[in-house]
C-alpha cells in the first residue's frame, strides 16, 4: 500500500510539473527537469533532514523511470488531459494528498514525534512544488494565501487521530489522504483562504 501510494504520488507530481513547464513553453529538457524536481524535490529534502542517504530515488531507479515515462506520456497526451490549468490543479492536489502520507510514514518509521512527522509530510508534499515554482519564476503556492500546506497539516492530524482508533492502517491512509485532497478542492471551489496581512488592492 505504501509503495503504491509513493508511485501514484510520483506520477501525479511529475505530470503537474510537465503541465506547468509546457505552459511556460520550455524545451523537452526543461520539461523533464521540472517534472523531476516536482516529483522528487520534497522527498529529497525529507530524506536529507532524516539523514537517509542516498535519497530514495537514488536507491530505487524505478522512480526515475516513472518520472521519465510520466513526462513522455503527459507530453504526448497533453490535449487529452483537458484544460491545462484544471489538469495541473487536479494532479497537484492528488500529489500533495499522497505525498503527505509518505512523509508522515517516513517520520513514524524513524521514531519521530507526531508534530515532526506532520512537518515531514508537509515538506514532502509541498517543497517539490516550491522548487518547481521558483524555477518557473512563480511565487510558490505555499507562500501565498491559498490553502495548501494547511491541507497537508490537517491531513496529518487526521492520520494520528485515526491511528489511535481500532481502524485498519489502509483505511487510515486512504481517509487521511482524502482529507488533504478534499480540503484543497473545497478551499479553491469556495475561495476559502488564510487571512491576509495586506489590504486588498483597489
Amino acid at each position: 500500500m505504501f509503495y503504491i501510494i509513493d508511485i501514484l504520488g510520483t506520477i501525479s507530481f511529475a505530470i503537474s510539473g510537465v503541465l506547468i513547464a509546457m505552459d511556460k513553453k520550455m524545451d523537452v529538457f526543461g520539461i523533464l527537469i521540472i517534472a523531476f524536481v516536482t516529483a522528487a524535490g520534497g522527498g529529497t529534502l525529507r530524506d536529507l533532514l532524516l539523514g537517509n542517504t542516498p535519497v530514495g530515488w537514488m536507491k530505487d531507479i524505478t522512480f526515475v523511470y516513472l518520472i521519465i515515462a510520466s513526462t513522455i506520456v503527459a507530453i504526448i497526451f497533453k490535449s487529452k488531459l483537458g484544460y491545462l490549468r484544471t489538469s495541473l490543479f487536479l494532479f497537484d492536489t492528488i500529489g500533495i494528498g499522497l505525498y503527505t502520507l509518505i512523509g508522515i510514514e517516513k517520520g513514524v518509521n524513524a521514531g519521530m514525534h507526531p508534530l515532526i512527522c506532520i512537518a515531514l509530510g508537509t515538506i514532502t508534499a509541498s517543497f517539490g512544488g516550491v522548487i518547481r515554482d521558483i524555477l518557473c519564476n512563480e511565487i510558490p503556492i505555499i507562500f501565498r494565501k491559498e490553502i495548501y500546506a494547511t491541507a497537508c497539516i490537517l491531513g496529518g492530524f487526521t492520520y494520528f487521530l485515526l491511528s489511535e482508533l481500532p481502524i485498519p492502517g489502509n483505511i487510515v491512509f486512504l481517509f487521511s489522504g482524502a482529507i488533504v485532497i478534499i480540503t484543497r478542492l473545497l478551499a479553491v471551489k469556495f475561495k476559502i483562504a488564510l487571512p491576509s496581512l495586506y489590504p486588498a488592492e483597489k
